[in-house]
């Protein structure tokens, strides 16, 4: 764990210095874990957390106190959470750092997110999509009205790929609005609407001015509520190009979820124009990978869901290198992307029941995240083990 000289060294300057570490290693966030002893501080890396440092518990209330300054926040109230942010030119790269504080038993612990934003800055083909699933995406995005999802858990990358659609969709001739919380990115050319609840302007009402503004496009933050939905699947069909997010898991449970935050069957059928589900797996190290056999459980996996027989497959060096952290260097995305058709449409509209649907969801062209994930175990771009942790290998081997 590192070590800081407190009795010599400016407690600015540790803070700074944690910041700009992790922003050097590509950690995702820095967290200020509080204790009677003091605050351990730790850093995730590709999805991982690991150990840091160590504060002493007398600098304790001067660190937490540096960090909400910086990110404007209230210092002085420590028993309700609170949120800011801290923007930063940091080596060339604009990152945005969003604060968060969160009072425990032990004293406030600090969580700061670094959002970096430049993958979405570089375009949709450089975000590490296999061609056919790019392929598809670039059909959806060619579609004059509709709505595309792009859903998954906290964390998955969902904000980037939204942000590299709207690059790509950015153009002279449309207008582009956008309605946020927060406004991740500014975008020269989109007209982005900052929510503020507090003082009553929500995702839905918000969206009911954006549809008097003449919109081509829009693009919604998060789908949080059913309203919302409604009024999203609703500016669908009238002649607009709709983009959100959703927390679901895979094309299916997105289809579900919007039937239980009461969207119309009929309506959902006609403006669902396609999905896309991903995870985020750690990518192993090209320096030090190595290879090993397959189990006879990977075996069957591979046989079942691929068709191949695969006896040999590359996997992490526990050790790593100087290039990696136990094996591994930086994350890629595994997807699931579903193009919807007529048939699908049909049995949403008509309420077949959920088996009939997950036949025609997942017998058709869809590549499923367990089958992308495979793939790429097989490429050596991740390990059979990644997958394990984002997908539920038993429950979706049941599909194949």
């Amino acid at each position: 764990m590192k070590t800081f000289d407190f009795e010599k060294m400016p407690i600015v300057e540790i803070a700074n210095e944690i910041i700009m570490e992790a922003v050097t290693k590509d950690a995702s966030d820095i967290h200020f874990d509080p204790s009677k002893d003091g605050l351990k501080v730790r850093i995730r890396i590709d999805g991982e957390l690991y150990d840091y440092a160590s504060i002493p518990g007398q600098f304790k209330r001067n660190m937490i106190s540096r960090i909400k300054m910086i990110a404007a926040m209230n210092i002085m109230e420590t028993r309700l959470p609170q949120d800011g942010a801290i923007k930063r030119e940091i080596n060339g790269r604009i990152l945005d750092l969003r604060v968060s504080s969160l009072p425990t038993n032990n004293g406030e612990k600090i969580v700061i997110r670094i959002l970096d934003y430049s993958k979405s800055l570089e375009g949709l083909e450089n975000l590490g999509f296999g061609e056919e699933a790019l392929e598809k995406i670039r059909k959806m995005i060619k579609v004059p009205n509709g709505i595309i999802l792009v859903t998954g858990a906290t964390g998955t990358g969902k904000t980037t790929t939204v942000y590299s659609i709207l690059q790509k969709l950015n153009r002279e001739d449309v207008n582009i609005i956008s309605v946020e919380d927060p406004v991740e990115m500014d975008i020269g050319g989109v007209n982005q609407v900052q929510v503020q609840s507090e003082i009553g302007l929500t995702f839905a009402n918000v969206l009911r001015s954006v549809l008097r503004q003449d919109p081509n496009i829009i693009m919604i933050g998060e789908i949080r509520d059913d309203e919302t939905a409604r009024i999203a699947i609703r500016a669908s069909i009238t002649g607009h190009l709709v983009l959100s997010t959703l927390h679901t898991n895979n094309s299916l449970n997105t289809i579900e979820r919007l039937i239980d935050m009461n969207v119309e069957r009929y309506l959902l059928g006609s403006a669902l124009t396609g999905i896309v589900s991903q995870s985020l797996a750690r990518r192993l190290c090209d320096y030090c990978k190595t290879e090993r056999k397959t189990t006879e459980y990977e075996k069957s996996v591979f046989k079942k869901v691929l068709n191949k027989s695969v006896d040999i497959m590359a996997c992490a060096n526990p050790e790593g290198c100087e290039h990696c952290s136990k094996g591994y260097k930086d994350r890629i995305a595994i997807l699931e992307t579903l193009n919807m058709n007529d048939e699908i449409r049909n049995a949403i509209t008509n309420s077949l029941p959920k088996e009939q649907l997950r036949e025609l969801v997942y017998n058709g062209e869809v590549i499923t995240l367990l089958q992308d994930g495979l793939n790429k175990v097989l490429s050596g771009e991740t390990s059979f083990e990644e997958i394990m942790k984002i997908v539920d290998v038993d429950n979706d081997i049941q599909n194949y």
